[in-house]
């Protein structure tokens, strides 16, 4: 039933263990079929329990995998936008890179430039609409 010498070996094993525990319950009505009856159940279970694990193996390689190759696409757009950025204006260019790279937040950058929120508010706006006018999305593939 299970294929493999060594899981019907181990499948043997597991039911003499179950037989010594479920000898209490055995009401003496066919020895054998009882037996027979733990060994395919047992045998059951072990494939069970087998094919989840291998369920569980490829999940992990899988999302092992994914994680390897979103990382991998994560660093070569960020490099890509590190590139493009040296096209962009010095005062949008601060702010991008302060906010997007750095993901300072609003209040972090005002202190740092010395201006007001409302100021990185601002330059923000007029970054992301210079970047809608002169970036496509082709040069970022």
């Amino acid at each position: 039933m299970l294929r493999n010498q060594k899981d019907a070996e181990d499948a043997a094993q597991g039911v003499f263990v179950r037989m010594y525990y479920s000898l209490p319950r055995y009401q003496g009505q066919g020895f054998k079929t009882w037996m027979t009856r733990l060994a395919v159940n047992h045998a059951i279970d072990m494939k069970r329990k087998a094919g989840k694990q291998k369920e569980a193996a490829i999940e992990v390689e899988t999302t092992a995998n994914d994680n390897v190759e979103e990382e991998m696409i994560v660093k070569e757009r960020r490099e890509l936008v590190c590139k493009h950025l040296e096209d962009v204006p010095s005062n949008y260019r601060d702010v991008i890179e302060q906010y997007y790279l750095r993901e300072k937040s609003y209040q972090e950058i005002a202190r740092e430039q010395k201006v007001t929120v409302k100021t990185v508010e601002t330059k923000l706006y007029r970054a992301r609409a210079w970047l809608k006018k002169h970036w496509k999305e082709e040069d970022f593939r």
